[in-house]
């Protein structure tokens, strides 16, 4: 098979409805590149919807020219046109024929072209496609529009595997060094007559090229399909997990005869060997190993990139998240893109595939404000009856291959109480995201959705996940287990996801003692954890969230949820550090401060955290220590002062008045320092810092050896220094000028900063903010604020 990359497009945001001919004339549209989100690039609206992040939708067309001479030869071939994903409800056009469309922004689908090819008149392929969001208030969360994802052009043989059609299954690891797996594949011909064909198999690991073949044979009749399916036993595997992430390469070649002629067509998937289990009552393994899920819920956007996020820059975040102790991500409540799976393939993360955020009736949907009434009721709901099986489908087999997906969740908190869904079992039903919910809308109401029904609704959605894909569990993550816990829901599931609901996981697991449960979704309290490690039953938890989103905001001028343990800019929050003295092995020593405050706790909102230490501030303040050593030391000016650890949120604190001197804390293990933190006082910016990210050269053998490109973007952190060399106390306004490149963004992650994304100047926050560019060679960036002399960054030279 060959495939080429379908990046460059015309675009106008306008609905042109003689857009699909042909012959129209695109020549003074906008030039964009593919993933391209549209709705990020425009201004933030006050009166657009609060849950979508007060940026609009609309209707927006794209056309691209394909040279049909840069396709070679295509008589005799298959071709396809793939999407990866379009936000949403696209309709398809190629050369003036409409292929169809798709309704959902998150599904990856495709198009045969073969037969238009015929009636070419000229070499310029067109390609058209409309786009249609202007229901902005369709779901909870920001997800764009456009063409948000990848598209490509697939040229195979006229004998084929269809598209995502190969499963790889691990059936058992055993004793003696091997390792049972079961490759099958759905094969396809245009042949106007049956053809044999021979399956060859070369399956070559990543870590050390050691080659496995196998091989099968079968007939494909006429113009038809048929399916393989082999096991063998790969000796001596290198098996995948989260801590030794070893992948293999399948590269699967098709070998027939047309005539005397034999022709062949190769394949390639990476893919791992590894077995999974969830247990009622030890939790999860990996490859008979006990394992704790460190997981974190992401959704897709990037602040300023919107959700069209090159792979690089996900590459930043989730190797800070697997830094922190993380080993595991949800995602959170739609397939996503697929560059995603492939980096937790790489990087040793174990993944919950999620499907839908709702079924057959909508969620209510804030568009002014959280709980703010009334709500709209927009979103796929309207597409779920007649599109769920073919959704759920395609994310299956598309995402099948990767070691990293442990479990298939067919919903999100569609039992949220009166939701629209109700019960006689319950005379008021409370959420736990209700507060300010007027008290009519928690009562029981008959003329309600009967919660029964999704029983029946998730029987048929795991039905369709086994038949799909046998190996994994299917989950669910629950928010009202008070209820669908007695409609016969469990027994629908193989796994049973709680979210926020950590104090019923004894009495739950009593009474459903052959179910194996988890926390889908968590806050990041020190008790969340330990309802966890204080119960083996328990496989884990994944907190709410690991990275700031877009959307589902509380209202304006904020535009996003402040959820995170990462800011939209993919800086660590001061929680990070906590969350990482709980989860990681490797040493922590951080220091925190604020106000003194009687019975503040771990409220992070009401009694936020920072870094000041500041002589001339004459208030008592708490310092908080974040560490994992056996011996901790904090001292100011070379006095010890006593720390109190606060069992009930899993940190240190101690209670002084404000000194010169720094504050220094050291963390020890057999009498040994293995970290150390140090706070002085900040002073006003001195100057700009610019670094650009670089990944580890660990991560960026992996993804290279798996086939993940990170070209593309770069990623230039600013940080204002005060003269000592800390981070100013001060925020500027920075302005960054690109020669030789292109401004794809500043982010800073406030997320009450209403500044035009497309502009490209942003004051910092806490004295830092991102800057992404795309190179076109050796590109110079300046970074400018009054006053300070600029930050600068020659990169490629």
């Amino acid at each position: 098979m060959r495939t080429f990359a379908v990046e460059q497009w015309a675009f106008a945001l306008a609905d042109d409805r003689d857009a699909w001919s042909k012959r129209h004339d695109d020549s003074a549209w906008r030039t964009v590149r593919v993933p391209h989100d549209w709705s990020v690039e425009l201004g933030f609206d006050p009166h657009a919807s609060s849950g979508t992040g007060y940026l609009p939708g609309g209707i927006g067309w794209y056309r691209a020219h394909v040279s049909l001479r840069e396709l070679a030869a295509t008589s005799g071939q298959h071709v396809r046109i793939v999407f990866e994903g379009v936000y949403k409800n696209a309709d398809v056009w190629v050369n003036g024929y409409h292929l169809g469309g798709r309704p959902s922004g998150w599904i990856p689908f495709s198009f045969d072209l073969t037969e238009l090819l015929e009636y070419a008149p000229d070499d310029d392929l067109v390609i058209a496609v409309r786009v249609e969001h202007t229901d902005i208030s369709d779901a909870r969360w920001y997800n764009g529009s456009g063409i948000t994802r990848a598209v490509a052009l697939h040229v195979h043989e006229g004998v084929r595997l269809r598209e995502h059609g190969t499963t790889v299954t691990t059936q058992s690891v055993g004793p003696a060094a091997s390792a049972a797996l079961r490759v099958a594949h759905a094969l396809e011909s245009d042949l106007d007559e049956p053809v044999a064909v021979r399956v060859l198999h070369e399956l070559r690991s990543l870590t050390t090229d050691r080659v496995h073949e196998f091989s099968a044979d079968l007939v494909i009749p006429a113009e038809g399909a048929s399916d393989v399916a082999l096991e063998t036993l790969v000796p001596d595997p290198e098996l995948w997990s989260d801590t030794a992430p070893h992948l293999y390469r399948l590269t699967t070649t098709l070998v027939w005869h047309a005539g005397d002629e034999e022709r062949r067509s190769a394949y390639e998937l990476v893919t791992g060997i590894r077995t999974v289990a969830f247990d009622a009552g030890s939790g999860f393994s990996v490859n008979g190993e006990p394992r704790v899920l460190k997981g974190v819920c992401l959704h897709e956007d990037a602040g300023t990139l919107g959700v069209a996020v090159p792979t690089a820059v996900w590459l930043r975040r989730l190797l800070s998240l697997k830094r922190m102790g993380a080993n595991a991500v949800r995602m959170a409540h739609n397939p996503h893109a697929a560059e995603l799976y492939a980096l937790c393939d790489a990087l040793g993360l174990f993944v919950i595939d999620e499907a839908f955020d709702e079924w057959e009736n909508p969620k209510n949907k804030w568009w002014q404000g959280h709980n703010v009434y009334p709500p709209r009721h927009e979103g796929y709901a309207k597409d779920f009856p007649q599109w769920h099986e073919r959704d759920l489908v395609a994310m299956i087999e598309a995402h099948r291959h990767h070691p990293s997906v442990i479990a298939w969740s067919i919903g999100n908190e569609v039992d949220y109480p009166n939701d629209p869904y109700a019960s006689p079992l319950f005379d008021e039903m409370t959420g736990n995201n209700d507060a300010n919910k007027p008290a009519a809308e928690r009562v029981y109401d008959p003329s309600r959705p009967d919660v029964r029904r999704l029983t029946t609704i998730a029987r048929r959605l795991a039905g369709i996940t086994r038949r799909t894909d046998p190996s994994r569990p299917v989950t669910f993550a629950a928010a009202f287990p008070e209820l669908s816990s007695r409609t016969g829901l469990f027994a629908e599931l193989d796994v049973v996801g709680y979210n926020y609901k950590e104090h019923l996981y004894e009495d739950d697991h009593e009474r459903f003692p052959a179910v194996p449960f988890l926390g889908s979704e968590n806050g990041h309290g020190y008790a969340q954890w330990k309802a966890v490690t204080d119960h083996d039953f328990i496989a884990g938890q994944f907190l709410w969230t690991g990275v700031d989103y877009l959307g589902e905001a509380h209202g304006w001028p904020v535009h996003g949820s402040g959820a995170g343990l990462l800011t939209l800019a993919g800086f660590e929050k001061h929680a990070w550090h906590l969350r990482r003295s709980w989860w990681s092995d490797e040493p922590v020593a951080y220091l925190a401060t604020r106000p003194h405050a009687e019975g503040a706790g771990a409220d992070f909102w009401s009694h936020p955290i920072g870094r000041d230490w500041d002589a001339a501030d004459a208030h008592p303040v708490e310092v908080l220590v974040f560490a994992n050593g056996d011996d901790l030391a904090l001292s100011c000016g070379g006095d010890e002062l006593p720390l109190v650890r606060d069992d009930e949120h899993g940190y240190w604190t101690a209670v002084t008045g404000p000194r010169a001197e720094p504050l220094v804390l050291e963390s020890r293990r057999d009498g040994e320092v293995i970290a150390r933190d140090e706070l002085a006082a900040r002073s006003e910016a001195a100057r700009i810092e610019a670094e650009v990210w670089t990944p580890p050269a660990e991560a960026v053998a992996a993804c290279t050896a798996a086939g993940i490109p990170l070209h593309g973007v770069l990623q230039i952190e600013c940080t204002l220094r005060d003269a000592a060399g800390g981070i100013a106390r001060d925020d500027r306004v920075v302005e960054a000028i690109v020669d030789g490149g292109e401004l794809l963004g500043v982010e800073n992650g406030d997320l009450a900063d209403h500044t035009p994304y497309s502009t490209p100047s942003r004051a910092t926050r806490e004295g830092r903010l991102i800057v992404y560019i795309r190179p076109h060679g050796t590109v110079t960036v300046r970074l400018r604020a009054a006053g300070l002399a600029d930050g600068l960054v020659v990169h490629g030279a």
